[in-house]
């Protein structure tokens, strides 16, 4: 896209945000990357809700302005994460308020609704000495595992491939927020209402060893765990959980599919002619199996790529979110 239609997008996102009541004021950054070497940034002072061209400063990788105009005292933030996830393609910054008003007595939030929680997963709070964002390492750290989080009594930061990805997880968490505020104030008034949220305890027997990644020992014991597990065996029979399913990692190649059969793993093997095959980069496999990351979360912020109908595997997020629990017991290495 040429700068002059990003400029356009740009203003679009920022009149959208102001009209969600999701800024005011002059609070809030966008930026989004024109080519490897530039990115767009709007400038300090400026509302998103009334941008113009001019208070949309072209920027270098060193952080220069290439234009004349008041560079955003948020330039290091937005610096930072294109030079540190090389894939980010375009960041929001804004301070919004029902998301800061929750992580003020909060460290985190997970989305109690199917689809909201699909997009967000688990959110996180980060916490800042500062009024701009200073204490840069751990924002890219959280950045890396999620693509929305909140800075403590500051704001919110969403990435993505492009600025409608970040609008839209900004928005959902803000709706999430409220829905959240909602059910409490619901919870008060309903005496027998019973809230359960664990999917079932773990199994005893977590190995105290480190796997290589994407070993075959590896995937061998997250089988054991999976076919030894009762509550897995009638979610899967429940679901009919019958399918053929492969993950691959993108820097090796390698790839391990797994059949279901009501439940059950009943084979393995390297096919990639499969109904579902999730692939993705290293970091991210390691991230999902140290349960740092959720694995549908990864798929709809486009960390992991999905080949096959996303609506027919939901219909199994029941047992497949069961699996996944048991991933943490499956320890990798470093």
């Amino acid at each position: 896209m040429e700068e002059g239609q990003l400029k356009n997008e740009i203003k679009t996102i920022g009149q959208l945000l102001w009209q969600k009541n999701l800024v005011s004021g002059r609070n809030g950054n966008i930026s989004c990357r024109v080519d490897s070497q530039k990115f767009l940034l709007s400038c300090h002072g400026s509302s998103l809700g009334f941008l113009k061209h001019k208070d949309l400063l072209l920027m270098d990788m060193d952080g220069n302005a290439l234009e004349e105009g008041e560079v955003s005292t948020e330039k290091n933030l937005h610096l930072a994460i294109y030079k540190n996830i090389p894939a980010i393609k375009a960041v929001i910054h804004t301070h919004t308020p029902y998301i800061n008003s929750y992580f003020s007595v909060n460290e985190k939030l997970l989305p109690f609704t199917f689809e909201t929680k699909l997009y967000l997963g688990e959110v996180r709070a980060v916490a800042q000495d500062t009024p701009s964002v200073t204490q840069i390492e751990p924002v890219i750290e959280s950045l890396k595992k999620n693509n929305i989080l909140v800075i403590k009594n500051h704001g919110v930061v969403a990435v993505g491939e492009n600025l409608w990805d970040c609008f839209f997880l900004i928005q959902a968490l803000e709706e999430a927020v409220m829905t959240e505020a909602l059910k409490k104030i619901f919870e008060e008034k309903t005496l027998d209402n019973q809230q359960v949220q664990n999917i079932g305890s773990l199994p005893e027997h977590k190995s105290n060893k480190k796997f290589k990644i994407f070993s075959r020992e590896q995937i061998d014991y997250i089988v054991k765990l999976a076919n030894e597990d009762k509550q897995l065996e009638e979610l899967g029979k429940s679901t009919v959980l019958t399918t053929n399913l492969a993950v691959k990692m993108d820097e090796t190649g390698q790839v391990y599919s797994f059949q279901f059969e009501n439940g059950k793993i009943v084979k393995i093997g390297n096919a990639e002619q499969v109904e579902f095959l999730i692939s993705g980069p290293k970091q991210v496999w390691q991230q999902i199996f140290n349960r740092e990351l959720d694995p549908f979360v990864a798929t709809t912020q486009k960390k992991l790529k999905l080949k096959g109908d996303f609506a027919k595997i939901s219909q199994w997020y029941v047992p497949f979110s069961r699996l996944f629990e048991l991933w943490q017991n499956v320890p990798v290495e470093d």
